[in-house]
């Protein structure tokens, strides 16, 4: 009776472990693929209604509450493939809308899901129980992270009988496709994803062995002396919904967003070069040209996703003089009385997305110090800058308007020459507003209208509007230059009858 007992123990829990392996094999797998094929359409994913969709909700149970002991080789890792997809796609679809899975806090390495009853992070689920068990570089091409540089994510589930063909193929696909692997033949160059530098000893370390790794799979092989470095990441998200309405205007989900933090581990770089000119005189006659030019140099680094820290420089020339000179007269020398050039001001920096689910709207604060003596001039000296510290802090959103729109908002808090001890110090307090309007014509170019209203709170009340055009041209995802004119209203200077305008030029440079 004991022996039969012990057997019929035995056959129940074999019993259970085939109906497990059965269920990844026939349910699982089946129900994934169909999935896949409803949701994904050219590597995207439709998004929109995903957070509770009941059949996605359904395959995550399952991933959960999966049994994978005793099962073989190519049923865990298909398994785990699978699993590490469904993940990402339904943690994005929590998020939704979101223009990055990098703007959701800890979304690889913090929080921790259910994987076959065992809690863990998507990252020690690639790393750990895929890359680190079975050594196959190839998984990097199948397992997708949610982001436009990813490998484009498959309409079918990848399956035990037929996985290892599918890890080649795939492999294959990604390494001969011309946006993945960008080979400049002219420079004799060729850029490679940063996949390869992130795991470079996956591809057996180093530039020349990944490069070997790479020739193994291409129709045509890159060349022994052809440079390999690496192109920027775009963790833009992978939405098929975005990339629809964007194709037609250029509104791209990789589209540089002034108001969001930058991503945990990339740098952020703007020289934004303003040149204001004001002419002036007494009456109706205008006899004097007033003209700085300010270029202000900002560093980021983003901390993490929605925390980034830097410091901002800035750089001014000034030139008072009398007309018909050209506000370009600023580049020149002039009279020790009417010219003067310096770094003028330096301070940390930093910028915070405080909400998960606005991306967009972000606080920016910094804190700029004096450099220099006499920066407000005196008799033999023109103004410059204020003596006092200046405080900044600028509050930032943008909205997306239909397809071909956006509409980028600001108010800020200025609090100009703090601390400043000289007779008649202003330690004046502003709190401008701008509203831009942007256009965008194809998806490297951003034409926009600016007006802004500056009130200084003071005891004599004072303020000044603006209004300008402007055009930015992203020439790939880590440079932008940009151009802008406005143009002040006539009130703002009514006292001197003067009239004023700024001309400038940006670049904006992402690593």
């Amino acid at each position: 009776m004991k022996n039969l007992t012990s057997t019929l123990i035995v056959l129940l829990s074999l019993t259970t472990l085939i109906q497990a392996q059965s269920n990844l094999d026939k349910s699982f797998f089946d129900r994934t693929d169909a999935f896949l094929k409803m949701q994904v359409q050219d590597g995207k994913v439709d998004y929109q209604d995903l957070a509770n969709n009941p059949e996605l909700n359904s395959l995550i149970l399952e991933v959960e509450s999966a049994n994978i002991m005793g099962l073989d080789a190519n049923t865990v890792k298909a398994f785990y493939i699978n699993a590490y997809n469904l993940l990402v796609i339904k943690a994005a679809a929590e998020a939704y809308p979101v223009n990055s899975v990098l703007r959701v806090n800890g979304f690889f390495d913090a929080k921790k899901r259910l994987v076959a009853g065992e809690k863990m992070t998507l990252n020690q689920l690639e790393k750990d129980r895929l890359l680190k068990t079975y050594q196959d570089p190839r998984f990097h091409f199948v397992l997708v992270c949610g982001a436009i540089d990813c490998p484009p994510i498959t309409t079918f589930a990848y399956r035990p009988e037929l996985l290892d063909k599918q890890l080649e193929t795939q492999t294959k696909k990604a390494l001969n496709n011309p946006s993945f692997i960008k080979i400049d033949s002219e420079d004799e160059s060729v850029a490679l994803s940063q996949i390869f530098e992130w795991y470079s000893n996956d591809f057996g370390g180093g530039k020349e062995a990944a490069r070997t790794f790479i020739n193994n799979y291409r129709v045509s092989a890159i060349p022994d002396d052809y440079k390999i470095g690496f192109y920027g990441y775009d963790w833009s998200l992978n939405d098929l919904t975005q990339s629809n309405s964007n194709a037609a205007l250029g509104n791209s989900a990789n589209r540089y967003v002034v108001s969001a933090a930058i991503a945990k581990g990339t740098t952020e770089t703007k020289i934004f070069n303003n040149l204001y000119t004001q002419r002036t005189g007494d009456g109706e006659s205008l006899t004097q040209r007033s003209t700085f030019f300010t270029s202000f140099v900002s560093f980021l680094y983003g901390v993490d996703n929605r925390f980034n820290a830097g410091f901002d420089l800035r750089y001014r020339r000034v030139a008072n003089e009398a007309l018909p000179n050209s506000a370009f007269g600023v580049f020149g020398s002039g009279e020790a009385n009417s010219f003067r050039q310096g770094v003028t001001t330096i301070g940390p920096k930093i910028r915070w997305a405080p909400f998960e689910k606005l991306p967009n709207f972000s606080i920016e604060s910094a804190f700029w110090f004096p450099i220099g003596e006499d920066l407000e001039g005196n008799g033999e000296l023109p103004f410059i800058d204020w003596n006092g510290a200046t405080w900044w802090t600028q509050f930032f959103n943008d909205f997306t308007l239909g397809s071909k729109f956006s509409l980028f908002t600001e108010v800020d808090f200025q609090w100009e020459d703090i601390g400043s001890v000289d007779e008649g110090a202003l330690n004046r307090v502003s709190t401008p507003a701008t509203v831009i309007l942007s256009y965008f014509p194809n998806p490297k170019t951003t034409l926009y209208v600016l007006t802004n209203f500056s009130p200084f709170w003071q005891e004599n009340f004072d303020y000044f509007a603006q209004a300008g055009l402007g055009a930015k041209y992203q020439v790939n995802r880590n440079l932008e230059f940009e151009v802008l004119y406005t143009a002040f209203t006539n009130d703002f200077l009514q006292t001197n009858n003067g009239q004023a305008s700024t001309l400038n030029f940006g670049i904006r440079v992402n690593r």
